[in-house]
C-alpha cells in the first residue's frame, strides 16, 4: 500500500513531529517521507480531509464481538470493520462466546478469523475453565497461543483463593489477571445503581459497595501475592480513592473505565431504556467527577468504549431480563473528545498498550504506519445511521458528540469511512 497523506496535524508526543502540520508519505506500509511538502511523481493515492489530525492508532482493552456463538449479534469481520471505522487498530477481544475462549484451540480461532485485517485482534482468555469461576483455565498455554491477558467478562471470582492462585500462576510468565470489581453477594438482583433514583423506580439495586469490597479485597490479595492485576470497568469515587492508594503502595495494578460511565448518570433509567443497563452500573455525579479526576491523574490508566453488542430479542424486553451492555465503538472518540482535550483524548485511546504488551509505533520516518485520522473539531449529534455494528444498542443515540474518525492505516492497509 503506497499513499500521501497532505496537510495533517501530527498528534504524537513521541514523534519530532508532534502538533506540526506535514504531508506524509507512506510506501509498502512504512512512513518514508515527512515534511510540509512532497511531491507525488508517482502518483500514489492522496488523502486530503478538511482539518485532518493523525495519532496513533487507537487501542480498546474491552471489546466484545460474540463469535463464536452469538453471530446474530456480531461477527468478527463486522467486528473489525466496526473498529476499522471507528479509528482502532487494535482491540482486546473478550472471551463471553459460546464456546468461551478457554482454550489454546480457541484463543487460534479468533486469531485466524481475524486474518490479515488492517485492525489487530488481541484475544483475552478466559481466567477460568468456561468462566463458571470454578478452575483456572489453561492460562498459559493460552499465553503460547497469543492470548494478552485473562478475564473472566463481566464475572467477578468470588473465591478468593482461587484469585491468589491465579496471580501467583500467570506470575510465573507475566501474565496480566483481570478481576471484574463486584462481590455478587452483596449485588444480588441488583439492576441498576442503588440509590434514590432505584427507589423511586422500583427497580432493585446495586450498589457502590458491591465494587467497592471486591476491590479492596483483590488489593489485598494482590499485595500478598506480588502478581500483575488489572482492573476493569471502575465506576465509583471510592474504587478510584482505593486503586489510587495502592498505586501509591507501587503495587502492580491498572484499571479501566468505560466511556459511558464517564457521561450518564443513573437518572437516565427514568425512562427505562435498556440500552442503559450496563454492568457496572451508571452511577451518580459524583462518581463521574471522580472517575474523569482519576483519568486526569493517571490513577485510572485507561478508557474502554466496552463494547458489547445484544440483539434486540435481549434489550426490547421488560427492564429486569434485559441483557446488560451498550456498543461504544463508533462513539467512542466522540463522547471522549466532549470531555476531555484532544492531546488527552489520544492518550487515553492509546497509553493502554503497553499494559498489555502491545507494540507502539511512533509517526516517525522508517516506522511501520499505524495511524488513525481523524477531524477533532466536527460536532455532530450520534443516530442511528452512524452505526455500523450489527446490534444496535447504542447508549449514546441522540446525544452531541465532538469529532469524526477518518480512518485509519494499519498492517499496509488503508481503511477509510468514505470507502
Amino acid at each position: 500500500m503506497n499513499v500521501l497523506v497532505k496537510s495533517a496535524t501530527i498528534v504524537d508526543p513521541k514523534s519530532d513531529f508532534h502538533n506540526q502540520t506535514i504531508d506524509i508519505l507512506i510506501e509498502k506500509g512504512t512512513i518514508s517521507q515527512m515534511s510540509k511538502h512532497i511531491k507525488n511523481p508517482k502518483n500514489y493515492k492522496e488523502i486530503k480531509l478538511n482539518n485532518l489530525h493523525v495519532s496513533q492508532g487507537w487501542f480498546d482493552s474491552s471489546v466484545s464481538f460474540c463469535e463464536p456463538g452469538f453471530e446474530e449479534r456480531e461477527t468478527i469481520e463486522n467486528g473489525l470493520k466496526t473498529a476499522a471505522h471507528s479509528g482502532f487498530t487494535a482491540i482486546a477481544v473478550n472471551s463471553d462466546t459460546n464456546p468461551v475462549i478457554d482454550s489454546y484451540a480457541t484463543i487460534s480461532f479468533l486469531k485466524a478469523k481475524a486474518g490479515a485485517h488492517a485492525v489487530n485482534l488481541y484475544p483475552i482468555g478466559a481466567l477460568t475453565k468456561n468462566s463458571d469461576g470454578t478452575d483456572l483455565a489453561e492460562l498459559y498455554d493460552m499465553k503460547n497461543a497469543g492470548a494478552i491477558a485473562f478475564y473472566d467478562y463481566q464475572k467477578p471470582i468470588s473465591n478468593p483463593n482461587l484469585m491468589k492462585l491465579a496471580l501467583q500462576y500467570a506470575s510465573n510468565f507475566n501474565g496480566l489477571v483481570c478481576s471484574f470489581p463486584q462481590e455478587s453477594e452483596i449485588s444480588g438482583l441488583g439492576v441498576m445503581n442503588e440509590n434514590i433514583t432505584s427507589t423511586s423506580l422500583g427497580l432493585k439495586g446495586n450498589p457502590s459497595l458491591a465494587e467497592e469490597l471486591q476491590i479492596a479485597r483483590d488489593l489485598f490479595i494482590l499485595e500478598y501475592t506480588e502478581g500483575k492485576l488489572h482492573i476493569p470497568t471502575v465506576s465509583t469515587s471510592k474504587s478510584v480513592a482505593l486503586i489510587r492508594a495502592a498505586k501509591q503502595k507501587k503495587l502492580d495494578v491498572t484499571c479501566s473505565v468505560a466511556i459511558h460511565n464517564l457521561v450518564f448518570t443513573d437518572k437516565e433509567l427514568t425512562t427505562f431504556n435498556t440500552n442503559f443497563k450496563v454492568l457496572p452500573p451508571l452511577r451518580t455525579q459524583n462518581d463521574i467527577d471522580a472517575l474523569i479526576e482519576g483519568l486526569k491523574d493517571g490513577t485510572i490508566d485507561m478508557a474502554t468504549s466496552d463494547h458489547n453488542p445484544v440483539d434486540i430479542e435481549h434489550k426490547k424486553i421488560e427492564f429486569d431480563f434485559a441483557k446488560y451492555g451498550t456498543i461504544g465503538l463508533e462513539s467512542a472518540f466522540g463522547a471522549l473528545n466532549t470531555i476531555f482535550t484532544i492531546k488527552q483524548t489520544i492518550e487515553l485511546l492509546t497509553k493502554g498498550k503497553e499494559r498489555f504488551g502491545i507494540k507502539s509505533s511512533s509517526i516517525s520516518i522508517g516506522n511501520e504506519a499505524n495511524l488513525t485520522l481523524f477531524n477533532p473539531s466536527e460536532s455532530y449529534s450520534f443516530s442511528p445511521k452512524d452505526i455500523v455494528s450489527t446490534s444496535k444498542n447504542a447508549m449514546f443515540n441522540g446525544k452531541k458528540l465532538k469529532g469524526i474518525v477518518h480512518g485509519i492505516i494499519a498492517n499496509n492497509q488503508l481503511s477509510l469511512t468514505s470507502s
